[in-house]
């Protein structure tokens, strides 16, 4: 398996923070969230990073690996050749971003404002 442990063995006892160390890395939430806009339907790997063109591919499929190990995502591949592999949110996933889009939404509508407030710190 791809985890390595390293948030089970700093975070044995807390919960928050051993999810949490997970799902809030560069990519996870960003990944679950471009999923969560075709939610029921699967989702191949190349449109999944044409959808997040800043990722590496290699990034992108060890985000996929650490969220199908924690049952965020489920990963069907396809005995074709080439081989067809899809992804798709779990029910949990769906739950979790459902916790997550009050936030996404508070981001958007103040995007503009701390960009402004980004710029005036820096005398721009």
């Amino acid at each position: 398996m791809l985890n390595d442990g390293l948030q089970d063995k700093m975070f044995p006892e807390c919960p928050v923070r051993n999810v949490l160390a997970r799902v809030g890395d560069k990519w996870s939430l960003l990944v679950m969230h471009e999923l969560g806009k075709r939610s029921g339907t699967k989702v191949r790997f190349g449109e999944l990073n044409k959808l997040l063109p800043d990722v590496s591919q290699k990034v992108l499929t060890q985000t996929l690996r650490r969220l199908e190990e924690d049952g965020f995502v489920t990963r069907s591949v396809y005995a074709e050749v080439p081989p067809r592999v899809e992804y798709a949110l779990t029910a949990r996933a769906e739950s979790f971003l459902e916790a997550c889009r009050p936030m996404i939404e508070w981001v958007m509508a103040h995007f503009a404002e701390i960009m402004t407030s980004r710029k005036r710190y820096r005398g721009e």
